[in-house]
């Protein structure tokens, strides 16, 4: 009979480590599970691909592998061979390997299903307004989840029982002979589901699935420095786990609403702050708005749009860093559009004056350049 090559069915080099020919194996496994795979060939390739992991995964049968290749197990290798591959020690290993690589909505067929199983994590949107991420909140979450049946103590039913087909085990053991030898395989007992236990009357609240829907209002307070896109973990007000296993996590994704005025960057926060031309000539004291409070801000002479000025730590708190952000003021010179007669006559009288600076000096110059 003509076997391929293990290395080639796990796709690994002769050099491999323990870890890349393990996390090959997890990778044909998850493709070729029967359980989950609906390719007709699935159950062949998981079978050739545990064979291929039950040899290399041993360091004992790795080396009688590369040194006499199939012929090590076929009972005529130079090195005596096996006496027939067994493969009675292997399930457990494999168990191990798939136990949590289906993410609980697939299970391995050999895989016992009464330990305790964690509840889903929930993700909610939430909406706060900038004053709301800014300083922080208390807000009611409301949300529909699964939570343990009070009825039956989310066990399902009434009456308990070890199961008397499995005894309490959860799988049925049964030999299976191959050219390879004699082992056994697991497969989830179908009188308990895999749980182990039976009941002697279902719960009617729950129809024997452990858990009820309901509607839970959460106060959750929302620390400061809350940004759109940002997450925060509530724990346990996820879904229910089961077999007594602890719920879920609920996690709060928000998105902040613009503000009217102000724009933040991280958690420094931009205010734009218009000015007269005669405030931006002459300078000026004026007051500014801050997130808290009303601060007095000097503004120098000659002022011109698009300077700006940093007001230190008035910006947005973090809880999570500390950091208080700062603030910043972008002026923006407001010209008039309409003129009095006498505004008029003020500002040629102004331009009869010398008011040029050494900037407008030099692109005088340029400009007039010969």
């Amino acid at each position: 009979m003509n076997k391929r090559d293990y290395y080639e069915v796990l796709g690994v080099s002769k050099t491999a480590t323990d870890d890349e020919i393990k996390s090959a194996f997890r990778k044909l496994a998850k493709k070729y599970h029967p359980d989950i795979s609906k390719e007709p060939d699935a159950e062949e390739k998981f079978k050739e691909a545990q064979e291929a992991y039950a040899v290399l995964s041993d360091p004992a049968k790795r080396k009688q592998y590369d040194q006499f290749g199939h012929a090590a197990f076929d009972g005529n290798g130079g090195a005596g061979g096996f006496g027939g591959f067994d493969f009675s020690g292997f399930d457990v290993d494999l168990d191990d390997i798939l136990g949590n690589m289906f993410g609980g909505g697939f299970g391995f067929s050999g895989r016992k299903k009464n330990g305790k199983t964690r509840g889903d994590d929930v993700l909610y949107h939430m909406d706060l307004t900038f004053e709301e991420a800014a300083f922080g909140c208390e807000k009611d979450v409301k949300i529909d989840t699964s939570i343990p049946c009070p009825d039956c103590d989310g066990k399902g039913g009434h009456d308990e029982a070890t199961c008397e087909v499995c005894h309490g085990s959860g799988t049925i053991t049964s030999e299976q002979h191959t050219i390879f030898g004699s082992f056994l395989s697991k497969t989830t007992c179908n009188a308990c589901g895999g749980t182990g236990r039976t009941f002697k009357r279902k719960c009617t609240t729950c129809g024997g699935r452990g858990t009820v829907r309901k509607n839970r209002t959460i106060t959750v307070k929302i620390p400061s420095g809350i940004d759109t896109g940002m997450r925060l973990r509530v724990s346990g007000k996820g879904e229910a786990g089961s077999n007594g296993g602890p719920n879920g996590d609920l996690y709060l994704e928000f998105r902040v609403k613009s503000h009217q005025f102000f724009q933040r960057e991280g958690d420094d926060i931009y205010l734009n702050v218009p000015i007269t031309i005669t405030d931006a000539v002459l300078g000026c004291k004026k007051d500014i708005r801050t997130l808290d409070s009303v601060v007095t801000l000097n503004i120098k002479a000659g002022t011109n749009t698009n300077d700006k000025q940093r007001i230190k730590c008035k910006g947005i708190k973090n809880a999570s860093t500390g950091r208080t952000g700062d603030m910043y003021i972008i002026f923006e010179v407001v010209l008039p559009t309409k003129l009095s007669r006498e505004q008029k006559n003020l500002f040629e009288k102004l331009s009869e004056t010398d008011l040029e600076d050494a900037t407008y000096e030099k692109f005088t110059k340029f400009v007039n350049k010969k």
